[in-house]
């Protein structure tokens, strides 16, 4: 947070106008009396400098306009989620697509998917037809995606981890 006016205790301060102008040093009850004959506040802006550096501006204009650029520096960035697309081993051609049309459409939103196929019972003698069905997930969606974690089983589940390709 920024020293104001009476709050500013040093001796001697270097001054600088509300255009940017350098004011030179003076002591701090001298610039706080300039600020006053022109209505403006003493921000300083730079304590650890010898002497510090103050600056006179409305406060308050300043702060909004801080505020507003925070504002619209959250509003333009995109948090990036994981997507999750479960399959079974067993699935069709058809289930199989979908699950892809809608992998594709998380990837093309810029978040990163990740597809895992589950076993159940009898189906984990079989991991070699999971994986199989994980590499041809992702050589599907090789064009728009990359494939960050190759196959891995972790209990009954095995997936991948695929993160949209180029600068989104």
């Amino acid at each position: 947070m920024h020293e104001l006016n009476e709050d500013i205790r040093d001796k001697e301060i270097r001054l600088i106008g509300s255009q940017g102008e350098q004011l030179g040093i003076m002591a701090a009850d001298a610039a706080l009396k300039i600020a006053d004959e022109q209505g403006l506040d003493l921000v300083k802006i730079s304590p650890q400098a010898t002497p510090p550096v103050c600056k006179l501006m409305n406060y308050g204009k300043f702060r909004f306009e801080q505020s507003k650029r925070e504002k619209e520096a959250r509003k333009n960035q995109h948090v990036v989620e994981i997507k999750e697309i479960r399959m079974s081993p067993g699935i069709d051609v058809g289930d199989f697509n979908t699950k892809l049309k809608n992998a594709q459409k998380f990837i093309a939103d810029g978040n990163r998917v990740k597809v895992s196929v589950r076993f159940r019972g009898r189906e984990m003698a079989h991991t070699d037809i999971g994986r199989g069905l994980l590499d041809k997930f992702a050589e599907q969606c090789a064009e728009i995606a990359s494939l960050d974690k190759g196959a891995k089983l972790e209990g009954r589940m095995m997936s991948i981890f695929l993160s949209p390709k180029g600068g989104k």
